[in-house]
């Protein structure tokens, strides 16, 4: 198979399903969005495929499932709403991130304070997933009506949450240091 087909060279892309639409169109710059999240989860992952830590591999396997996930979001955003979705996002989804934040939350020092994105490059890589993410999730919100799954925006919304809790966890687990904001600048 080759990787380039030349059906793009005029600006035009086709959704799941065949439906031809500009590359500048907002659905596609929602799903291009969650790439370019989950590239950047990959590369925080890629920083820390060499810690050592005893809930390293948990905390990798977890990472590799996200970005899984995210893929799949991607090809609901991609994918007309009066078409099926060969994929759905469920409740238990948004349940399971929810659950992952709150066990890492636990054993986490408090916020007294904003924290800038800081730490070690897969802490760091993982707040600027996280801020794709939340571009992703504003793309979504204006495809609001036209989405086959509403629970899309609820996701994004939740994975911000979890992306910057997983650097605050990165950070701990590997030694990074939190910088806080500074109010006297």
């Amino acid at each position: 198979m080759r990787i380039y087909t030349r059906s793009g060279d005029k600006g035009k892309t086709s959704l799941i399903y065949g439906t031809r639409v500009a590359k500048n169109d907002v659905r596609v710059e929602a799903y291009g969005t969650c790439d370019e999240a989950n590239s950047l989860i990959g590369l925080a992952v890629s920083h820390l495929s060499k810690s050592d830590w005893p809930e390293s591999d948990r905390f990798l396997a977890g990472m590799h499932r996200i970005q899984t996930i995210l893929f799949h979001v991607g090809a609901e955003l991609a994918t007309p709403k009066e078409k099926e979705v060969t994929w759905k996002l469920t409740d238990d989804h948004i349940n399971e991130l929810e659950t992952q934040i709150d066990e890492w939350d636990e054993q986490l020092p408090a916020l007294k304070n904003f924290i800038l994105p800081s730490g070690t490059p897969a802490a760091a890589g993982l707040h600027a997933a996280r801020t794709v993410v939340r571009r992703a999730e504003r793309l979504a919100v204006a495809l609001q009506d036209e989405l086959p799954n509403e629970r899309v925006i609820s996701y994004l919304n939740r994975l911000s949450d979890f992306l910057f809790v997983a650097a605050r966890y990165a950070n701990l687990k590997t030694g990074g240091e939190e910088l806080p904001l500074k109010a006297d600048v």
